[in-house]
């Protein structure tokens, strides 16, 4: 059952007014800088800045009314906070290639991330829960953060990185692929074979954010293959040897919204992800098809609800404006057969 918002913990004060050093969070375009600050805390805590945009080519891109912040774009800034964070307070040298582990996200409180007037300023009071060392060199962290707007936690994140020295890196890339060279999406083909999803059918309006093809529905089971989309400007910041954790979760999360449609009749007008959580298992190579599934569970309702029943499907009433009835979905991508990661969803339908 969703709790009423509680006010943040002490965070130092946060500058808003420019972004920080692109390299520190692993970006090329300027435009693709959300992180604004980072303060330290103490030896295990820190705060963080972000200011997400209203209006954005891929962010902003989506079919929810209200418009709200997409959950995605949330979890990125986390992303780039946890990054800037292994540079600037735990040294990690600009270098090292960073792996991602796991990412989970919960929005207890979605209507306070509703699209308003003026800019979103985040803050993110980050915890590292776990630190891996060898030879006095940090080479992992697990971090959890606290989702701070307008003074309120309205949601936790949590991130896992390990870092590899450009050797050890290249290494274990090498060990995995039995010795085959390291491809780059910079020289990858432009397009995906296979038949594109209608974007309505994943909550989206422009075609190039679709990275769904071939995709069917059989009872509560969703199957699509991944398109890469080597040249977006958003997924594919720069060139990648492999294809990001971000990438598998834009296309996780829009099977989700499809089989939520088709299986539950969730309008992906209405229907935000309030919760997500993956572990990555294996790196996801880009020369081999990267299958999504889906599978549909049955809808959990906020308790003491009434469920009504529409054309825009499950519909529990409710007096204030925010998230009702919660559809789980669970989402494996794999390849050769082989589990890369397991995502596990919890949709909600949005009210007015």
């Amino acid at each position: 059952m969703t709790t009423a918002p509680h006010a943040a913990s002490a965070v130092p004060p946060l500058d808003y007014t420019r972004t920080v050093d692109r390299l520190l969070v692993h970006r090329d375009a300027l435009g693709e800088v959300f992180l604004t600050d980072l303060q330290p805390i103490d030896e295990d805590h820190y705060a963080a800045g972000a200011q997400l945009p209203r209006s954005h080519a891929y962010y902003g891109d989506h079919l929810l009314r209200p418009g709200c912040y997409d959950p995605l774009l949330i979890l990125e800034a986390c992303r780039q906070a946890a990054l800037a964070g292994a540079h600037r307070f735990f040294g990690v040298p600009s270098d090292n290639k960073f792996i991602l582990t796991h990412l989970s996200l919960r929005l207890d409180h979605p209507q306070m991330v509703v699209v308003g007037t003026s800019p979103l300023s985040f803050a993110f009071r980050v915890r590292i829960v776990s630190r891996r060392e060898r030879e006095d060199r940090v080479t992992g962290l697990d971090y959890e953060m606290d989702l701070i707007a307008d003074g309120t936690v309205i949601g936790q994140a949590s991130i896992g990185l390990r870092f590899k020295t450009p050797t050890g890196y290249l290494t274990l890339r090498l060990n995995n692929r039995d010795g085959f060279a390291l491809p780059s999406s910079a020289t990858y083909p432009t397009s995906t074979p296979g038949a594109p999803v209608a974007p309505h059918l994943v909550g989206r309006a422009n075609p190039e954010n679709v990275v769904l093809v071939d995709a069917a529905v059989t009872d509560n089971t969703a199957q699509a293959l991944l398109r890469i989309p080597a040249r977006h400007a958003s997924l594919f910041d720069h060139p990648q040897d492999h294809l990001p954790g971000m990438v598998i979760a834009e296309g996780a999360r829009q099977l989700a919204l499809l089989a939520a449609l088709d299986v539950q009749g969730l309008s992906t007008f209405k229907t935000i992800v309030t919760e997500m959580h993956v572990r990555f298992t294996r790196f996801g190579e880009l020369e081999d098809d990267t299958v999504l599934t889906a599978w549909v569970d049955n809808p959990r309702e906020t308790a003491g609800s009434t469920t009504l029943y529409t054309l825009g499907g499950m519909l529990p009433a409710e007096h204030e404006s925010g998230p009702s009835a919660r559809l789980p979905v669970r989402v494996e991508a794999s390849q050769k057969g082989e589990p890369l990661c397991v995502f596990s969803f919890v949709l909600a339908r949005m009210t007015a």
